[in-house]
């Protein structure tokens, strides 16, 4: 398998995880995920307290997380701020803050995201961030 097919460019998987957000941030949820394989292992924590928190395994599972994000939580600031890649990794830290929509308690917390990326698509993705903080939104 050459470099290219295992994602190893860095430049245009910055680039691939830029886009994902731009679309994230625009509402275009079926934009991000034609950029995940059909395969992908997404995991954000907490829970249950956070309630789209959990493994998804698939597209079609990590379209069930982005409505149950859309349905439960509402941001007010999402900045991705340092991408670092590495071979078919890239690391993102940010911040983001918003309310729970049920409860309308605020959140804020510092984030680190880990993509996975192998042929031009995202395979994996990992998130941490304070589930307490967050997780008290929610309760």
């Amino acid at each position: 398998m050459s470099q290219q097919e295992r994602g190893i460019n860095t430049p245009q998987n910055i680039a691939l995880v830029k886009t994902i957000y731009s679309q994230f941030t625009q509402g275009d949820i079926e934009g991000v995920l034609s950029h995940v394989t059909d395969d992908v292992s997404w995991e954000t924590p907490g829970f249950p307290k956070i309630p789209y928190a959990g493994r998804f395994c698939g597209r079609n599972e990590v379209a069930k997380f982005f409505d149950g994000l859309g349905k439960t939580a509402v941001f007010d600031c999402f900045e991705p701020k340092e991408f670092i890649a590495e071979g078919n990794h890239v690391v993102v830290f940010g911040f983001y803050s918003g309310k729970g929509r049920a409860t309308q308690k605020p959140f804020a917390t510092k984030w680190t995201m880990v993509f996975t990326v192998q042929s031009g698509k995202i395979s994996g993705f990992h998130e941490y961030f304070d589930t307490q903080n967050l997780g008290s939104a929610f309760n």
